[in-house]
Protein backbone atom coordinates (compact mmCIF):
# COMPACT_ATOMS: atom_id res chain seq x y z
CA UNK A 1 0.00 0.00 0.00
CA UNK A 2 1.39 3.39 -1.01
CA UNK A 3 1.55 6.20 1.54
CA UNK A 4 1.84 6.15 5.34
CA UNK A 5 1.09 2.95 7.21
CA UNK A 6 -0.94 2.59 10.38
CA UNK A 7 2.10 3.00 12.65
CA UNK A 8 2.79 6.46 11.18
CA UNK A 9 -0.64 7.66 12.30
CA UNK A 10 -0.46 5.80 15.59
CA UNK A 11 2.72 7.70 16.50
CA UNK A 12 1.18 11.04 15.51
CA UNK A 13 -1.75 10.51 17.84
CA UNK A 14 0.37 9.12 20.66
CA UNK A 15 2.71 12.13 20.49
CA UNK A 16 -0.18 14.55 19.89
CA UNK A 17 1.46 15.68 16.63
CA UNK A 18 -1.88 16.37 14.98
CA UNK A 19 -1.62 19.86 13.54
CA UNK A 20 -4.74 19.30 11.42
CA UNK A 21 -6.88 18.97 14.56
CA UNK A 22 -8.78 22.19 15.31
CA UNK A 23 -9.56 21.12 18.87
CA UNK A 24 -13.25 21.56 18.02
CA UNK A 25 -15.76 20.48 15.37
CA UNK A 26 -15.32 21.96 11.92
CA UNK A 27 -17.20 25.25 11.57
CA UNK A 28 -18.54 23.98 8.26
CA UNK A 29 -20.15 20.98 9.93
CA UNK A 30 -21.83 23.33 12.40
CA UNK A 31 -22.98 25.56 9.53
CA UNK A 32 -24.47 22.64 7.59
CA UNK A 33 -26.35 21.42 10.64
CA UNK A 34 -27.58 24.81 11.84
CA UNK A 35 -28.75 25.81 8.35
CA UNK A 36 -30.91 22.68 8.27
CA UNK A 37 -29.09 21.33 5.22
CA UNK A 38 -27.75 18.36 7.19
CA UNK A 39 -30.41 16.86 9.43
CA UNK A 40 -30.31 13.90 11.86
CA UNK A 41 -29.83 10.62 10.01
CA UNK A 42 -27.58 7.59 9.95
CA UNK A 43 -24.12 8.97 9.13
CA UNK A 44 -20.54 7.70 9.00
CA UNK A 45 -17.35 9.72 9.63
CA UNK A 46 -14.31 8.02 8.04
CA UNK A 47 -10.94 9.00 9.50
CA UNK A 48 -12.66 10.42 12.57
CA UNK A 49 -9.38 11.21 14.38
CA UNK A 50 -9.92 12.60 17.86
CA UNK A 51 -13.68 12.54 17.38
CA UNK A 52 -14.83 16.17 17.47
CA UNK A 53 -17.24 15.71 14.59
CA UNK A 54 -18.46 12.32 15.85
CA UNK A 55 -19.28 13.89 19.22
CA UNK A 56 -20.99 16.91 17.65
CA UNK A 57 -23.15 14.74 15.43
CA UNK A 58 -24.08 12.49 18.36
CA UNK A 59 -24.96 15.57 20.43
CA UNK A 60 -27.25 16.74 17.61
CA UNK A 61 -29.23 13.50 17.45
CA UNK A 62 -27.50 11.69 14.58
CA UNK A 63 -26.94 7.93 14.60
CA UNK A 64 -23.21 8.20 13.94
CA UNK A 65 -20.46 5.71 13.22
CA UNK A 66 -16.84 6.85 13.46
CA UNK A 67 -14.09 4.95 11.67
CA UNK A 68 -10.34 5.24 12.06
CA UNK A 69 -7.30 3.30 10.95
CA UNK A 70 -5.42 3.60 14.24
CA UNK A 71 -6.09 2.39 17.77
CA UNK A 72 -4.97 5.69 19.35
CA UNK A 73 -7.53 7.69 17.36
CA UNK A 74 -10.31 5.28 18.25
CA UNK A 75 -9.34 5.54 21.93
CA UNK A 76 -9.37 9.34 21.80
CA UNK A 77 -12.79 9.41 20.12
CA UNK A 78 -14.28 6.98 22.63
CA UNK A 79 -12.78 8.95 25.53
CA UNK A 80 -14.33 12.18 24.21
CA UNK A 81 -17.73 10.55 23.87
CA UNK A 82 -17.51 9.08 27.37
CA UNK A 83 -16.46 12.43 28.85
CA UNK A 84 -19.50 14.13 27.31
CA UNK A 85 -21.94 11.30 27.99
CA UNK A 86 -22.61 10.71 24.29
CA UNK A 87 -23.35 7.54 22.34
CA UNK A 88 -21.85 6.59 18.99
CA UNK A 89 -20.38 3.55 17.30
CA UNK A 90 -16.60 3.89 16.94
CA UNK A 91 -14.69 1.23 15.01
CA UNK A 92 -11.05 0.64 14.19
CA UNK A 93 -11.27 -0.09 10.48
CA UNK A 94 -9.43 0.37 7.20
CA UNK A 95 -11.74 2.52 5.07
CA UNK A 96 -10.53 0.76 1.92
CA UNK A 97 -11.99 -2.53 3.18
CA UNK A 98 -14.81 -1.56 5.55
CA UNK A 99 -18.27 -2.89 4.70
CA UNK A 100 -21.27 -1.60 6.67
CA UNK A 101 -24.00 -4.06 7.58
CA UNK A 102 -26.57 -1.40 6.62
CA UNK A 103 -26.14 1.43 4.13
CA UNK A 104 -25.81 4.98 5.44
CA UNK A 105 -27.91 8.05 4.67
CA UNK A 106 -24.84 10.30 4.71
CA UNK A 107 -21.05 10.40 4.85
CA UNK A 108 -19.12 13.25 6.45
CA UNK A 109 -15.67 13.33 4.81
CA UNK A 110 -13.24 15.87 6.20
CA UNK A 111 -9.67 14.65 6.60
CA UNK A 112 -9.65 11.05 5.38
CA UNK A 113 -9.30 11.56 1.62
CA UNK A 114 -6.38 13.98 1.97
CA UNK A 115 -4.60 11.50 4.28
CA UNK A 116 -4.82 8.65 1.76
CA UNK A 117 -2.16 8.37 -0.94
CA UNK A 118 -3.69 9.37 -4.31
CA UNK A 119 -2.93 5.89 -5.65
CA UNK A 120 -5.82 4.67 -3.48
CA UNK A 121 -8.28 7.52 -4.10
CA UNK A 122 -10.33 5.70 -6.72
CA UNK A 123 -10.80 2.71 -4.43
CA UNK A 124 -11.81 5.02 -1.57
CA UNK A 125 -14.28 6.96 -3.73
CA UNK A 126 -15.89 3.68 -4.76
CA UNK A 127 -16.15 2.71 -1.11
CA UNK A 128 -17.98 5.93 -0.25
CA UNK A 129 -20.45 5.30 -3.04
CA UNK A 130 -21.06 1.75 -1.83
CA UNK A 131 -21.63 2.85 1.78
CA UNK A 132 -24.45 5.22 0.79
CA UNK A 133 -28.07 4.59 -0.05
CA UNK A 134 -29.16 5.92 -3.47
CA UNK A 135 -30.01 9.56 -2.87
CA UNK A 136 -27.67 9.69 0.13
CA UNK A 137 -25.33 12.63 0.59
CA UNK A 138 -21.57 12.96 0.78
CA UNK A 139 -20.73 16.06 2.80
CA UNK A 140 -17.11 16.65 1.89
CA UNK A 141 -14.36 19.16 2.61
CA UNK A 142 -11.69 19.02 -0.11
CA UNK A 143 -8.36 20.17 1.33
CA UNK A 144 -6.54 22.69 -0.84
CA UNK A 145 -2.86 22.15 0.01
CA UNK A 146 -1.02 23.52 -3.00
CA UNK A 147 2.76 23.03 -2.93
CA UNK A 148 5.27 24.23 -5.56
CA UNK A 149 6.92 20.81 -5.93
CA UNK A 150 3.57 19.27 -6.77
CA UNK A 151 2.28 21.93 -9.14
CA UNK A 152 5.61 22.61 -10.89
CA UNK A 153 7.41 19.25 -10.81
CA UNK A 154 4.68 16.66 -10.40
CA UNK A 155 5.83 15.47 -6.98
CA UNK A 156 3.17 13.63 -4.95
CA UNK A 157 3.52 15.51 -1.68
CA UNK A 158 1.79 14.58 1.54
CA UNK A 159 0.03 13.76 3.70
CA UNK A 160 -1.97 15.83 3.60
CA UNK A 161 -2.40 15.52 -0.17
CA UNK A 162 -3.82 18.34 -2.26
CA UNK A 163 -7.37 17.60 -3.44
CA UNK A 164 -7.44 19.53 -6.70
CA UNK A 165 -11.04 20.22 -7.61
CA UNK A 166 -10.57 19.04 -11.21
CA UNK A 167 -9.21 15.75 -9.93
CA UNK A 168 -12.17 15.55 -7.56
CA UNK A 169 -14.60 15.98 -10.46
CA UNK A 170 -12.94 13.00 -12.15
CA UNK A 171 -12.87 10.97 -8.93
CA UNK A 172 -16.55 11.65 -8.16
CA UNK A 173 -18.01 11.87 -11.69
CA UNK A 174 -21.40 13.29 -12.60
CA UNK A 175 -22.61 9.89 -13.81
CA UNK A 176 -22.43 8.74 -10.18
CA UNK A 177 -22.77 11.95 -8.15
CA UNK A 178 -24.87 15.09 -8.44
CA UNK A 179 -22.62 18.14 -8.01
CA UNK A 180 -23.79 21.63 -7.03
CA UNK A 181 -22.67 24.55 -9.14
CA UNK A 182 -19.52 26.41 -8.02
CA UNK A 183 -18.23 28.54 -6.45
CA UNK A 184 -17.92 26.44 -3.29
CA UNK A 185 -17.62 27.75 0.25
CA UNK A 186 -13.99 28.27 1.26
CA UNK A 187 -13.25 27.15 4.82
CA UNK A 188 -10.10 28.55 6.37
CA UNK A 189 -7.91 26.18 8.35
CA UNK A 190 -5.55 27.43 11.09
CA UNK A 191 -2.60 25.37 9.83
CA UNK A 192 -3.56 23.62 6.57
CA UNK A 193 -4.46 26.30 4.01
CA UNK A 194 -8.20 25.94 3.31
CA UNK A 195 -10.94 23.52 2.31
CA UNK A 196 -13.70 23.65 -0.30
CA UNK A 197 -17.07 22.54 1.09
CA UNK A 198 -19.27 20.51 -1.26
CA UNK A 199 -22.37 18.34 -0.85
CA UNK A 200 -22.57 15.52 -3.40
CA UNK A 201 -25.67 13.34 -3.82
CA UNK A 202 -25.32 9.69 -4.81
CA UNK A 203 -27.35 8.89 -7.91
Amino acid sequence: MAGPKSQFWQERFEKNEISWDRGAPSPQLIAWIESGALQPCRIVVPGCGTGWEVAELARRGFAVTGLDYTAAAVEKTRALLDAEGLQAEVLQADVLHYRPATLFDAVYEQTCLCAIHPEHWLEYAQQLQQWLKPGGSLWVLYLQMIRPAASEEGVIHGPPYHCDINAMRALFPEKTWIWPKPPYDKIKHPTLSHELAVRLVRR
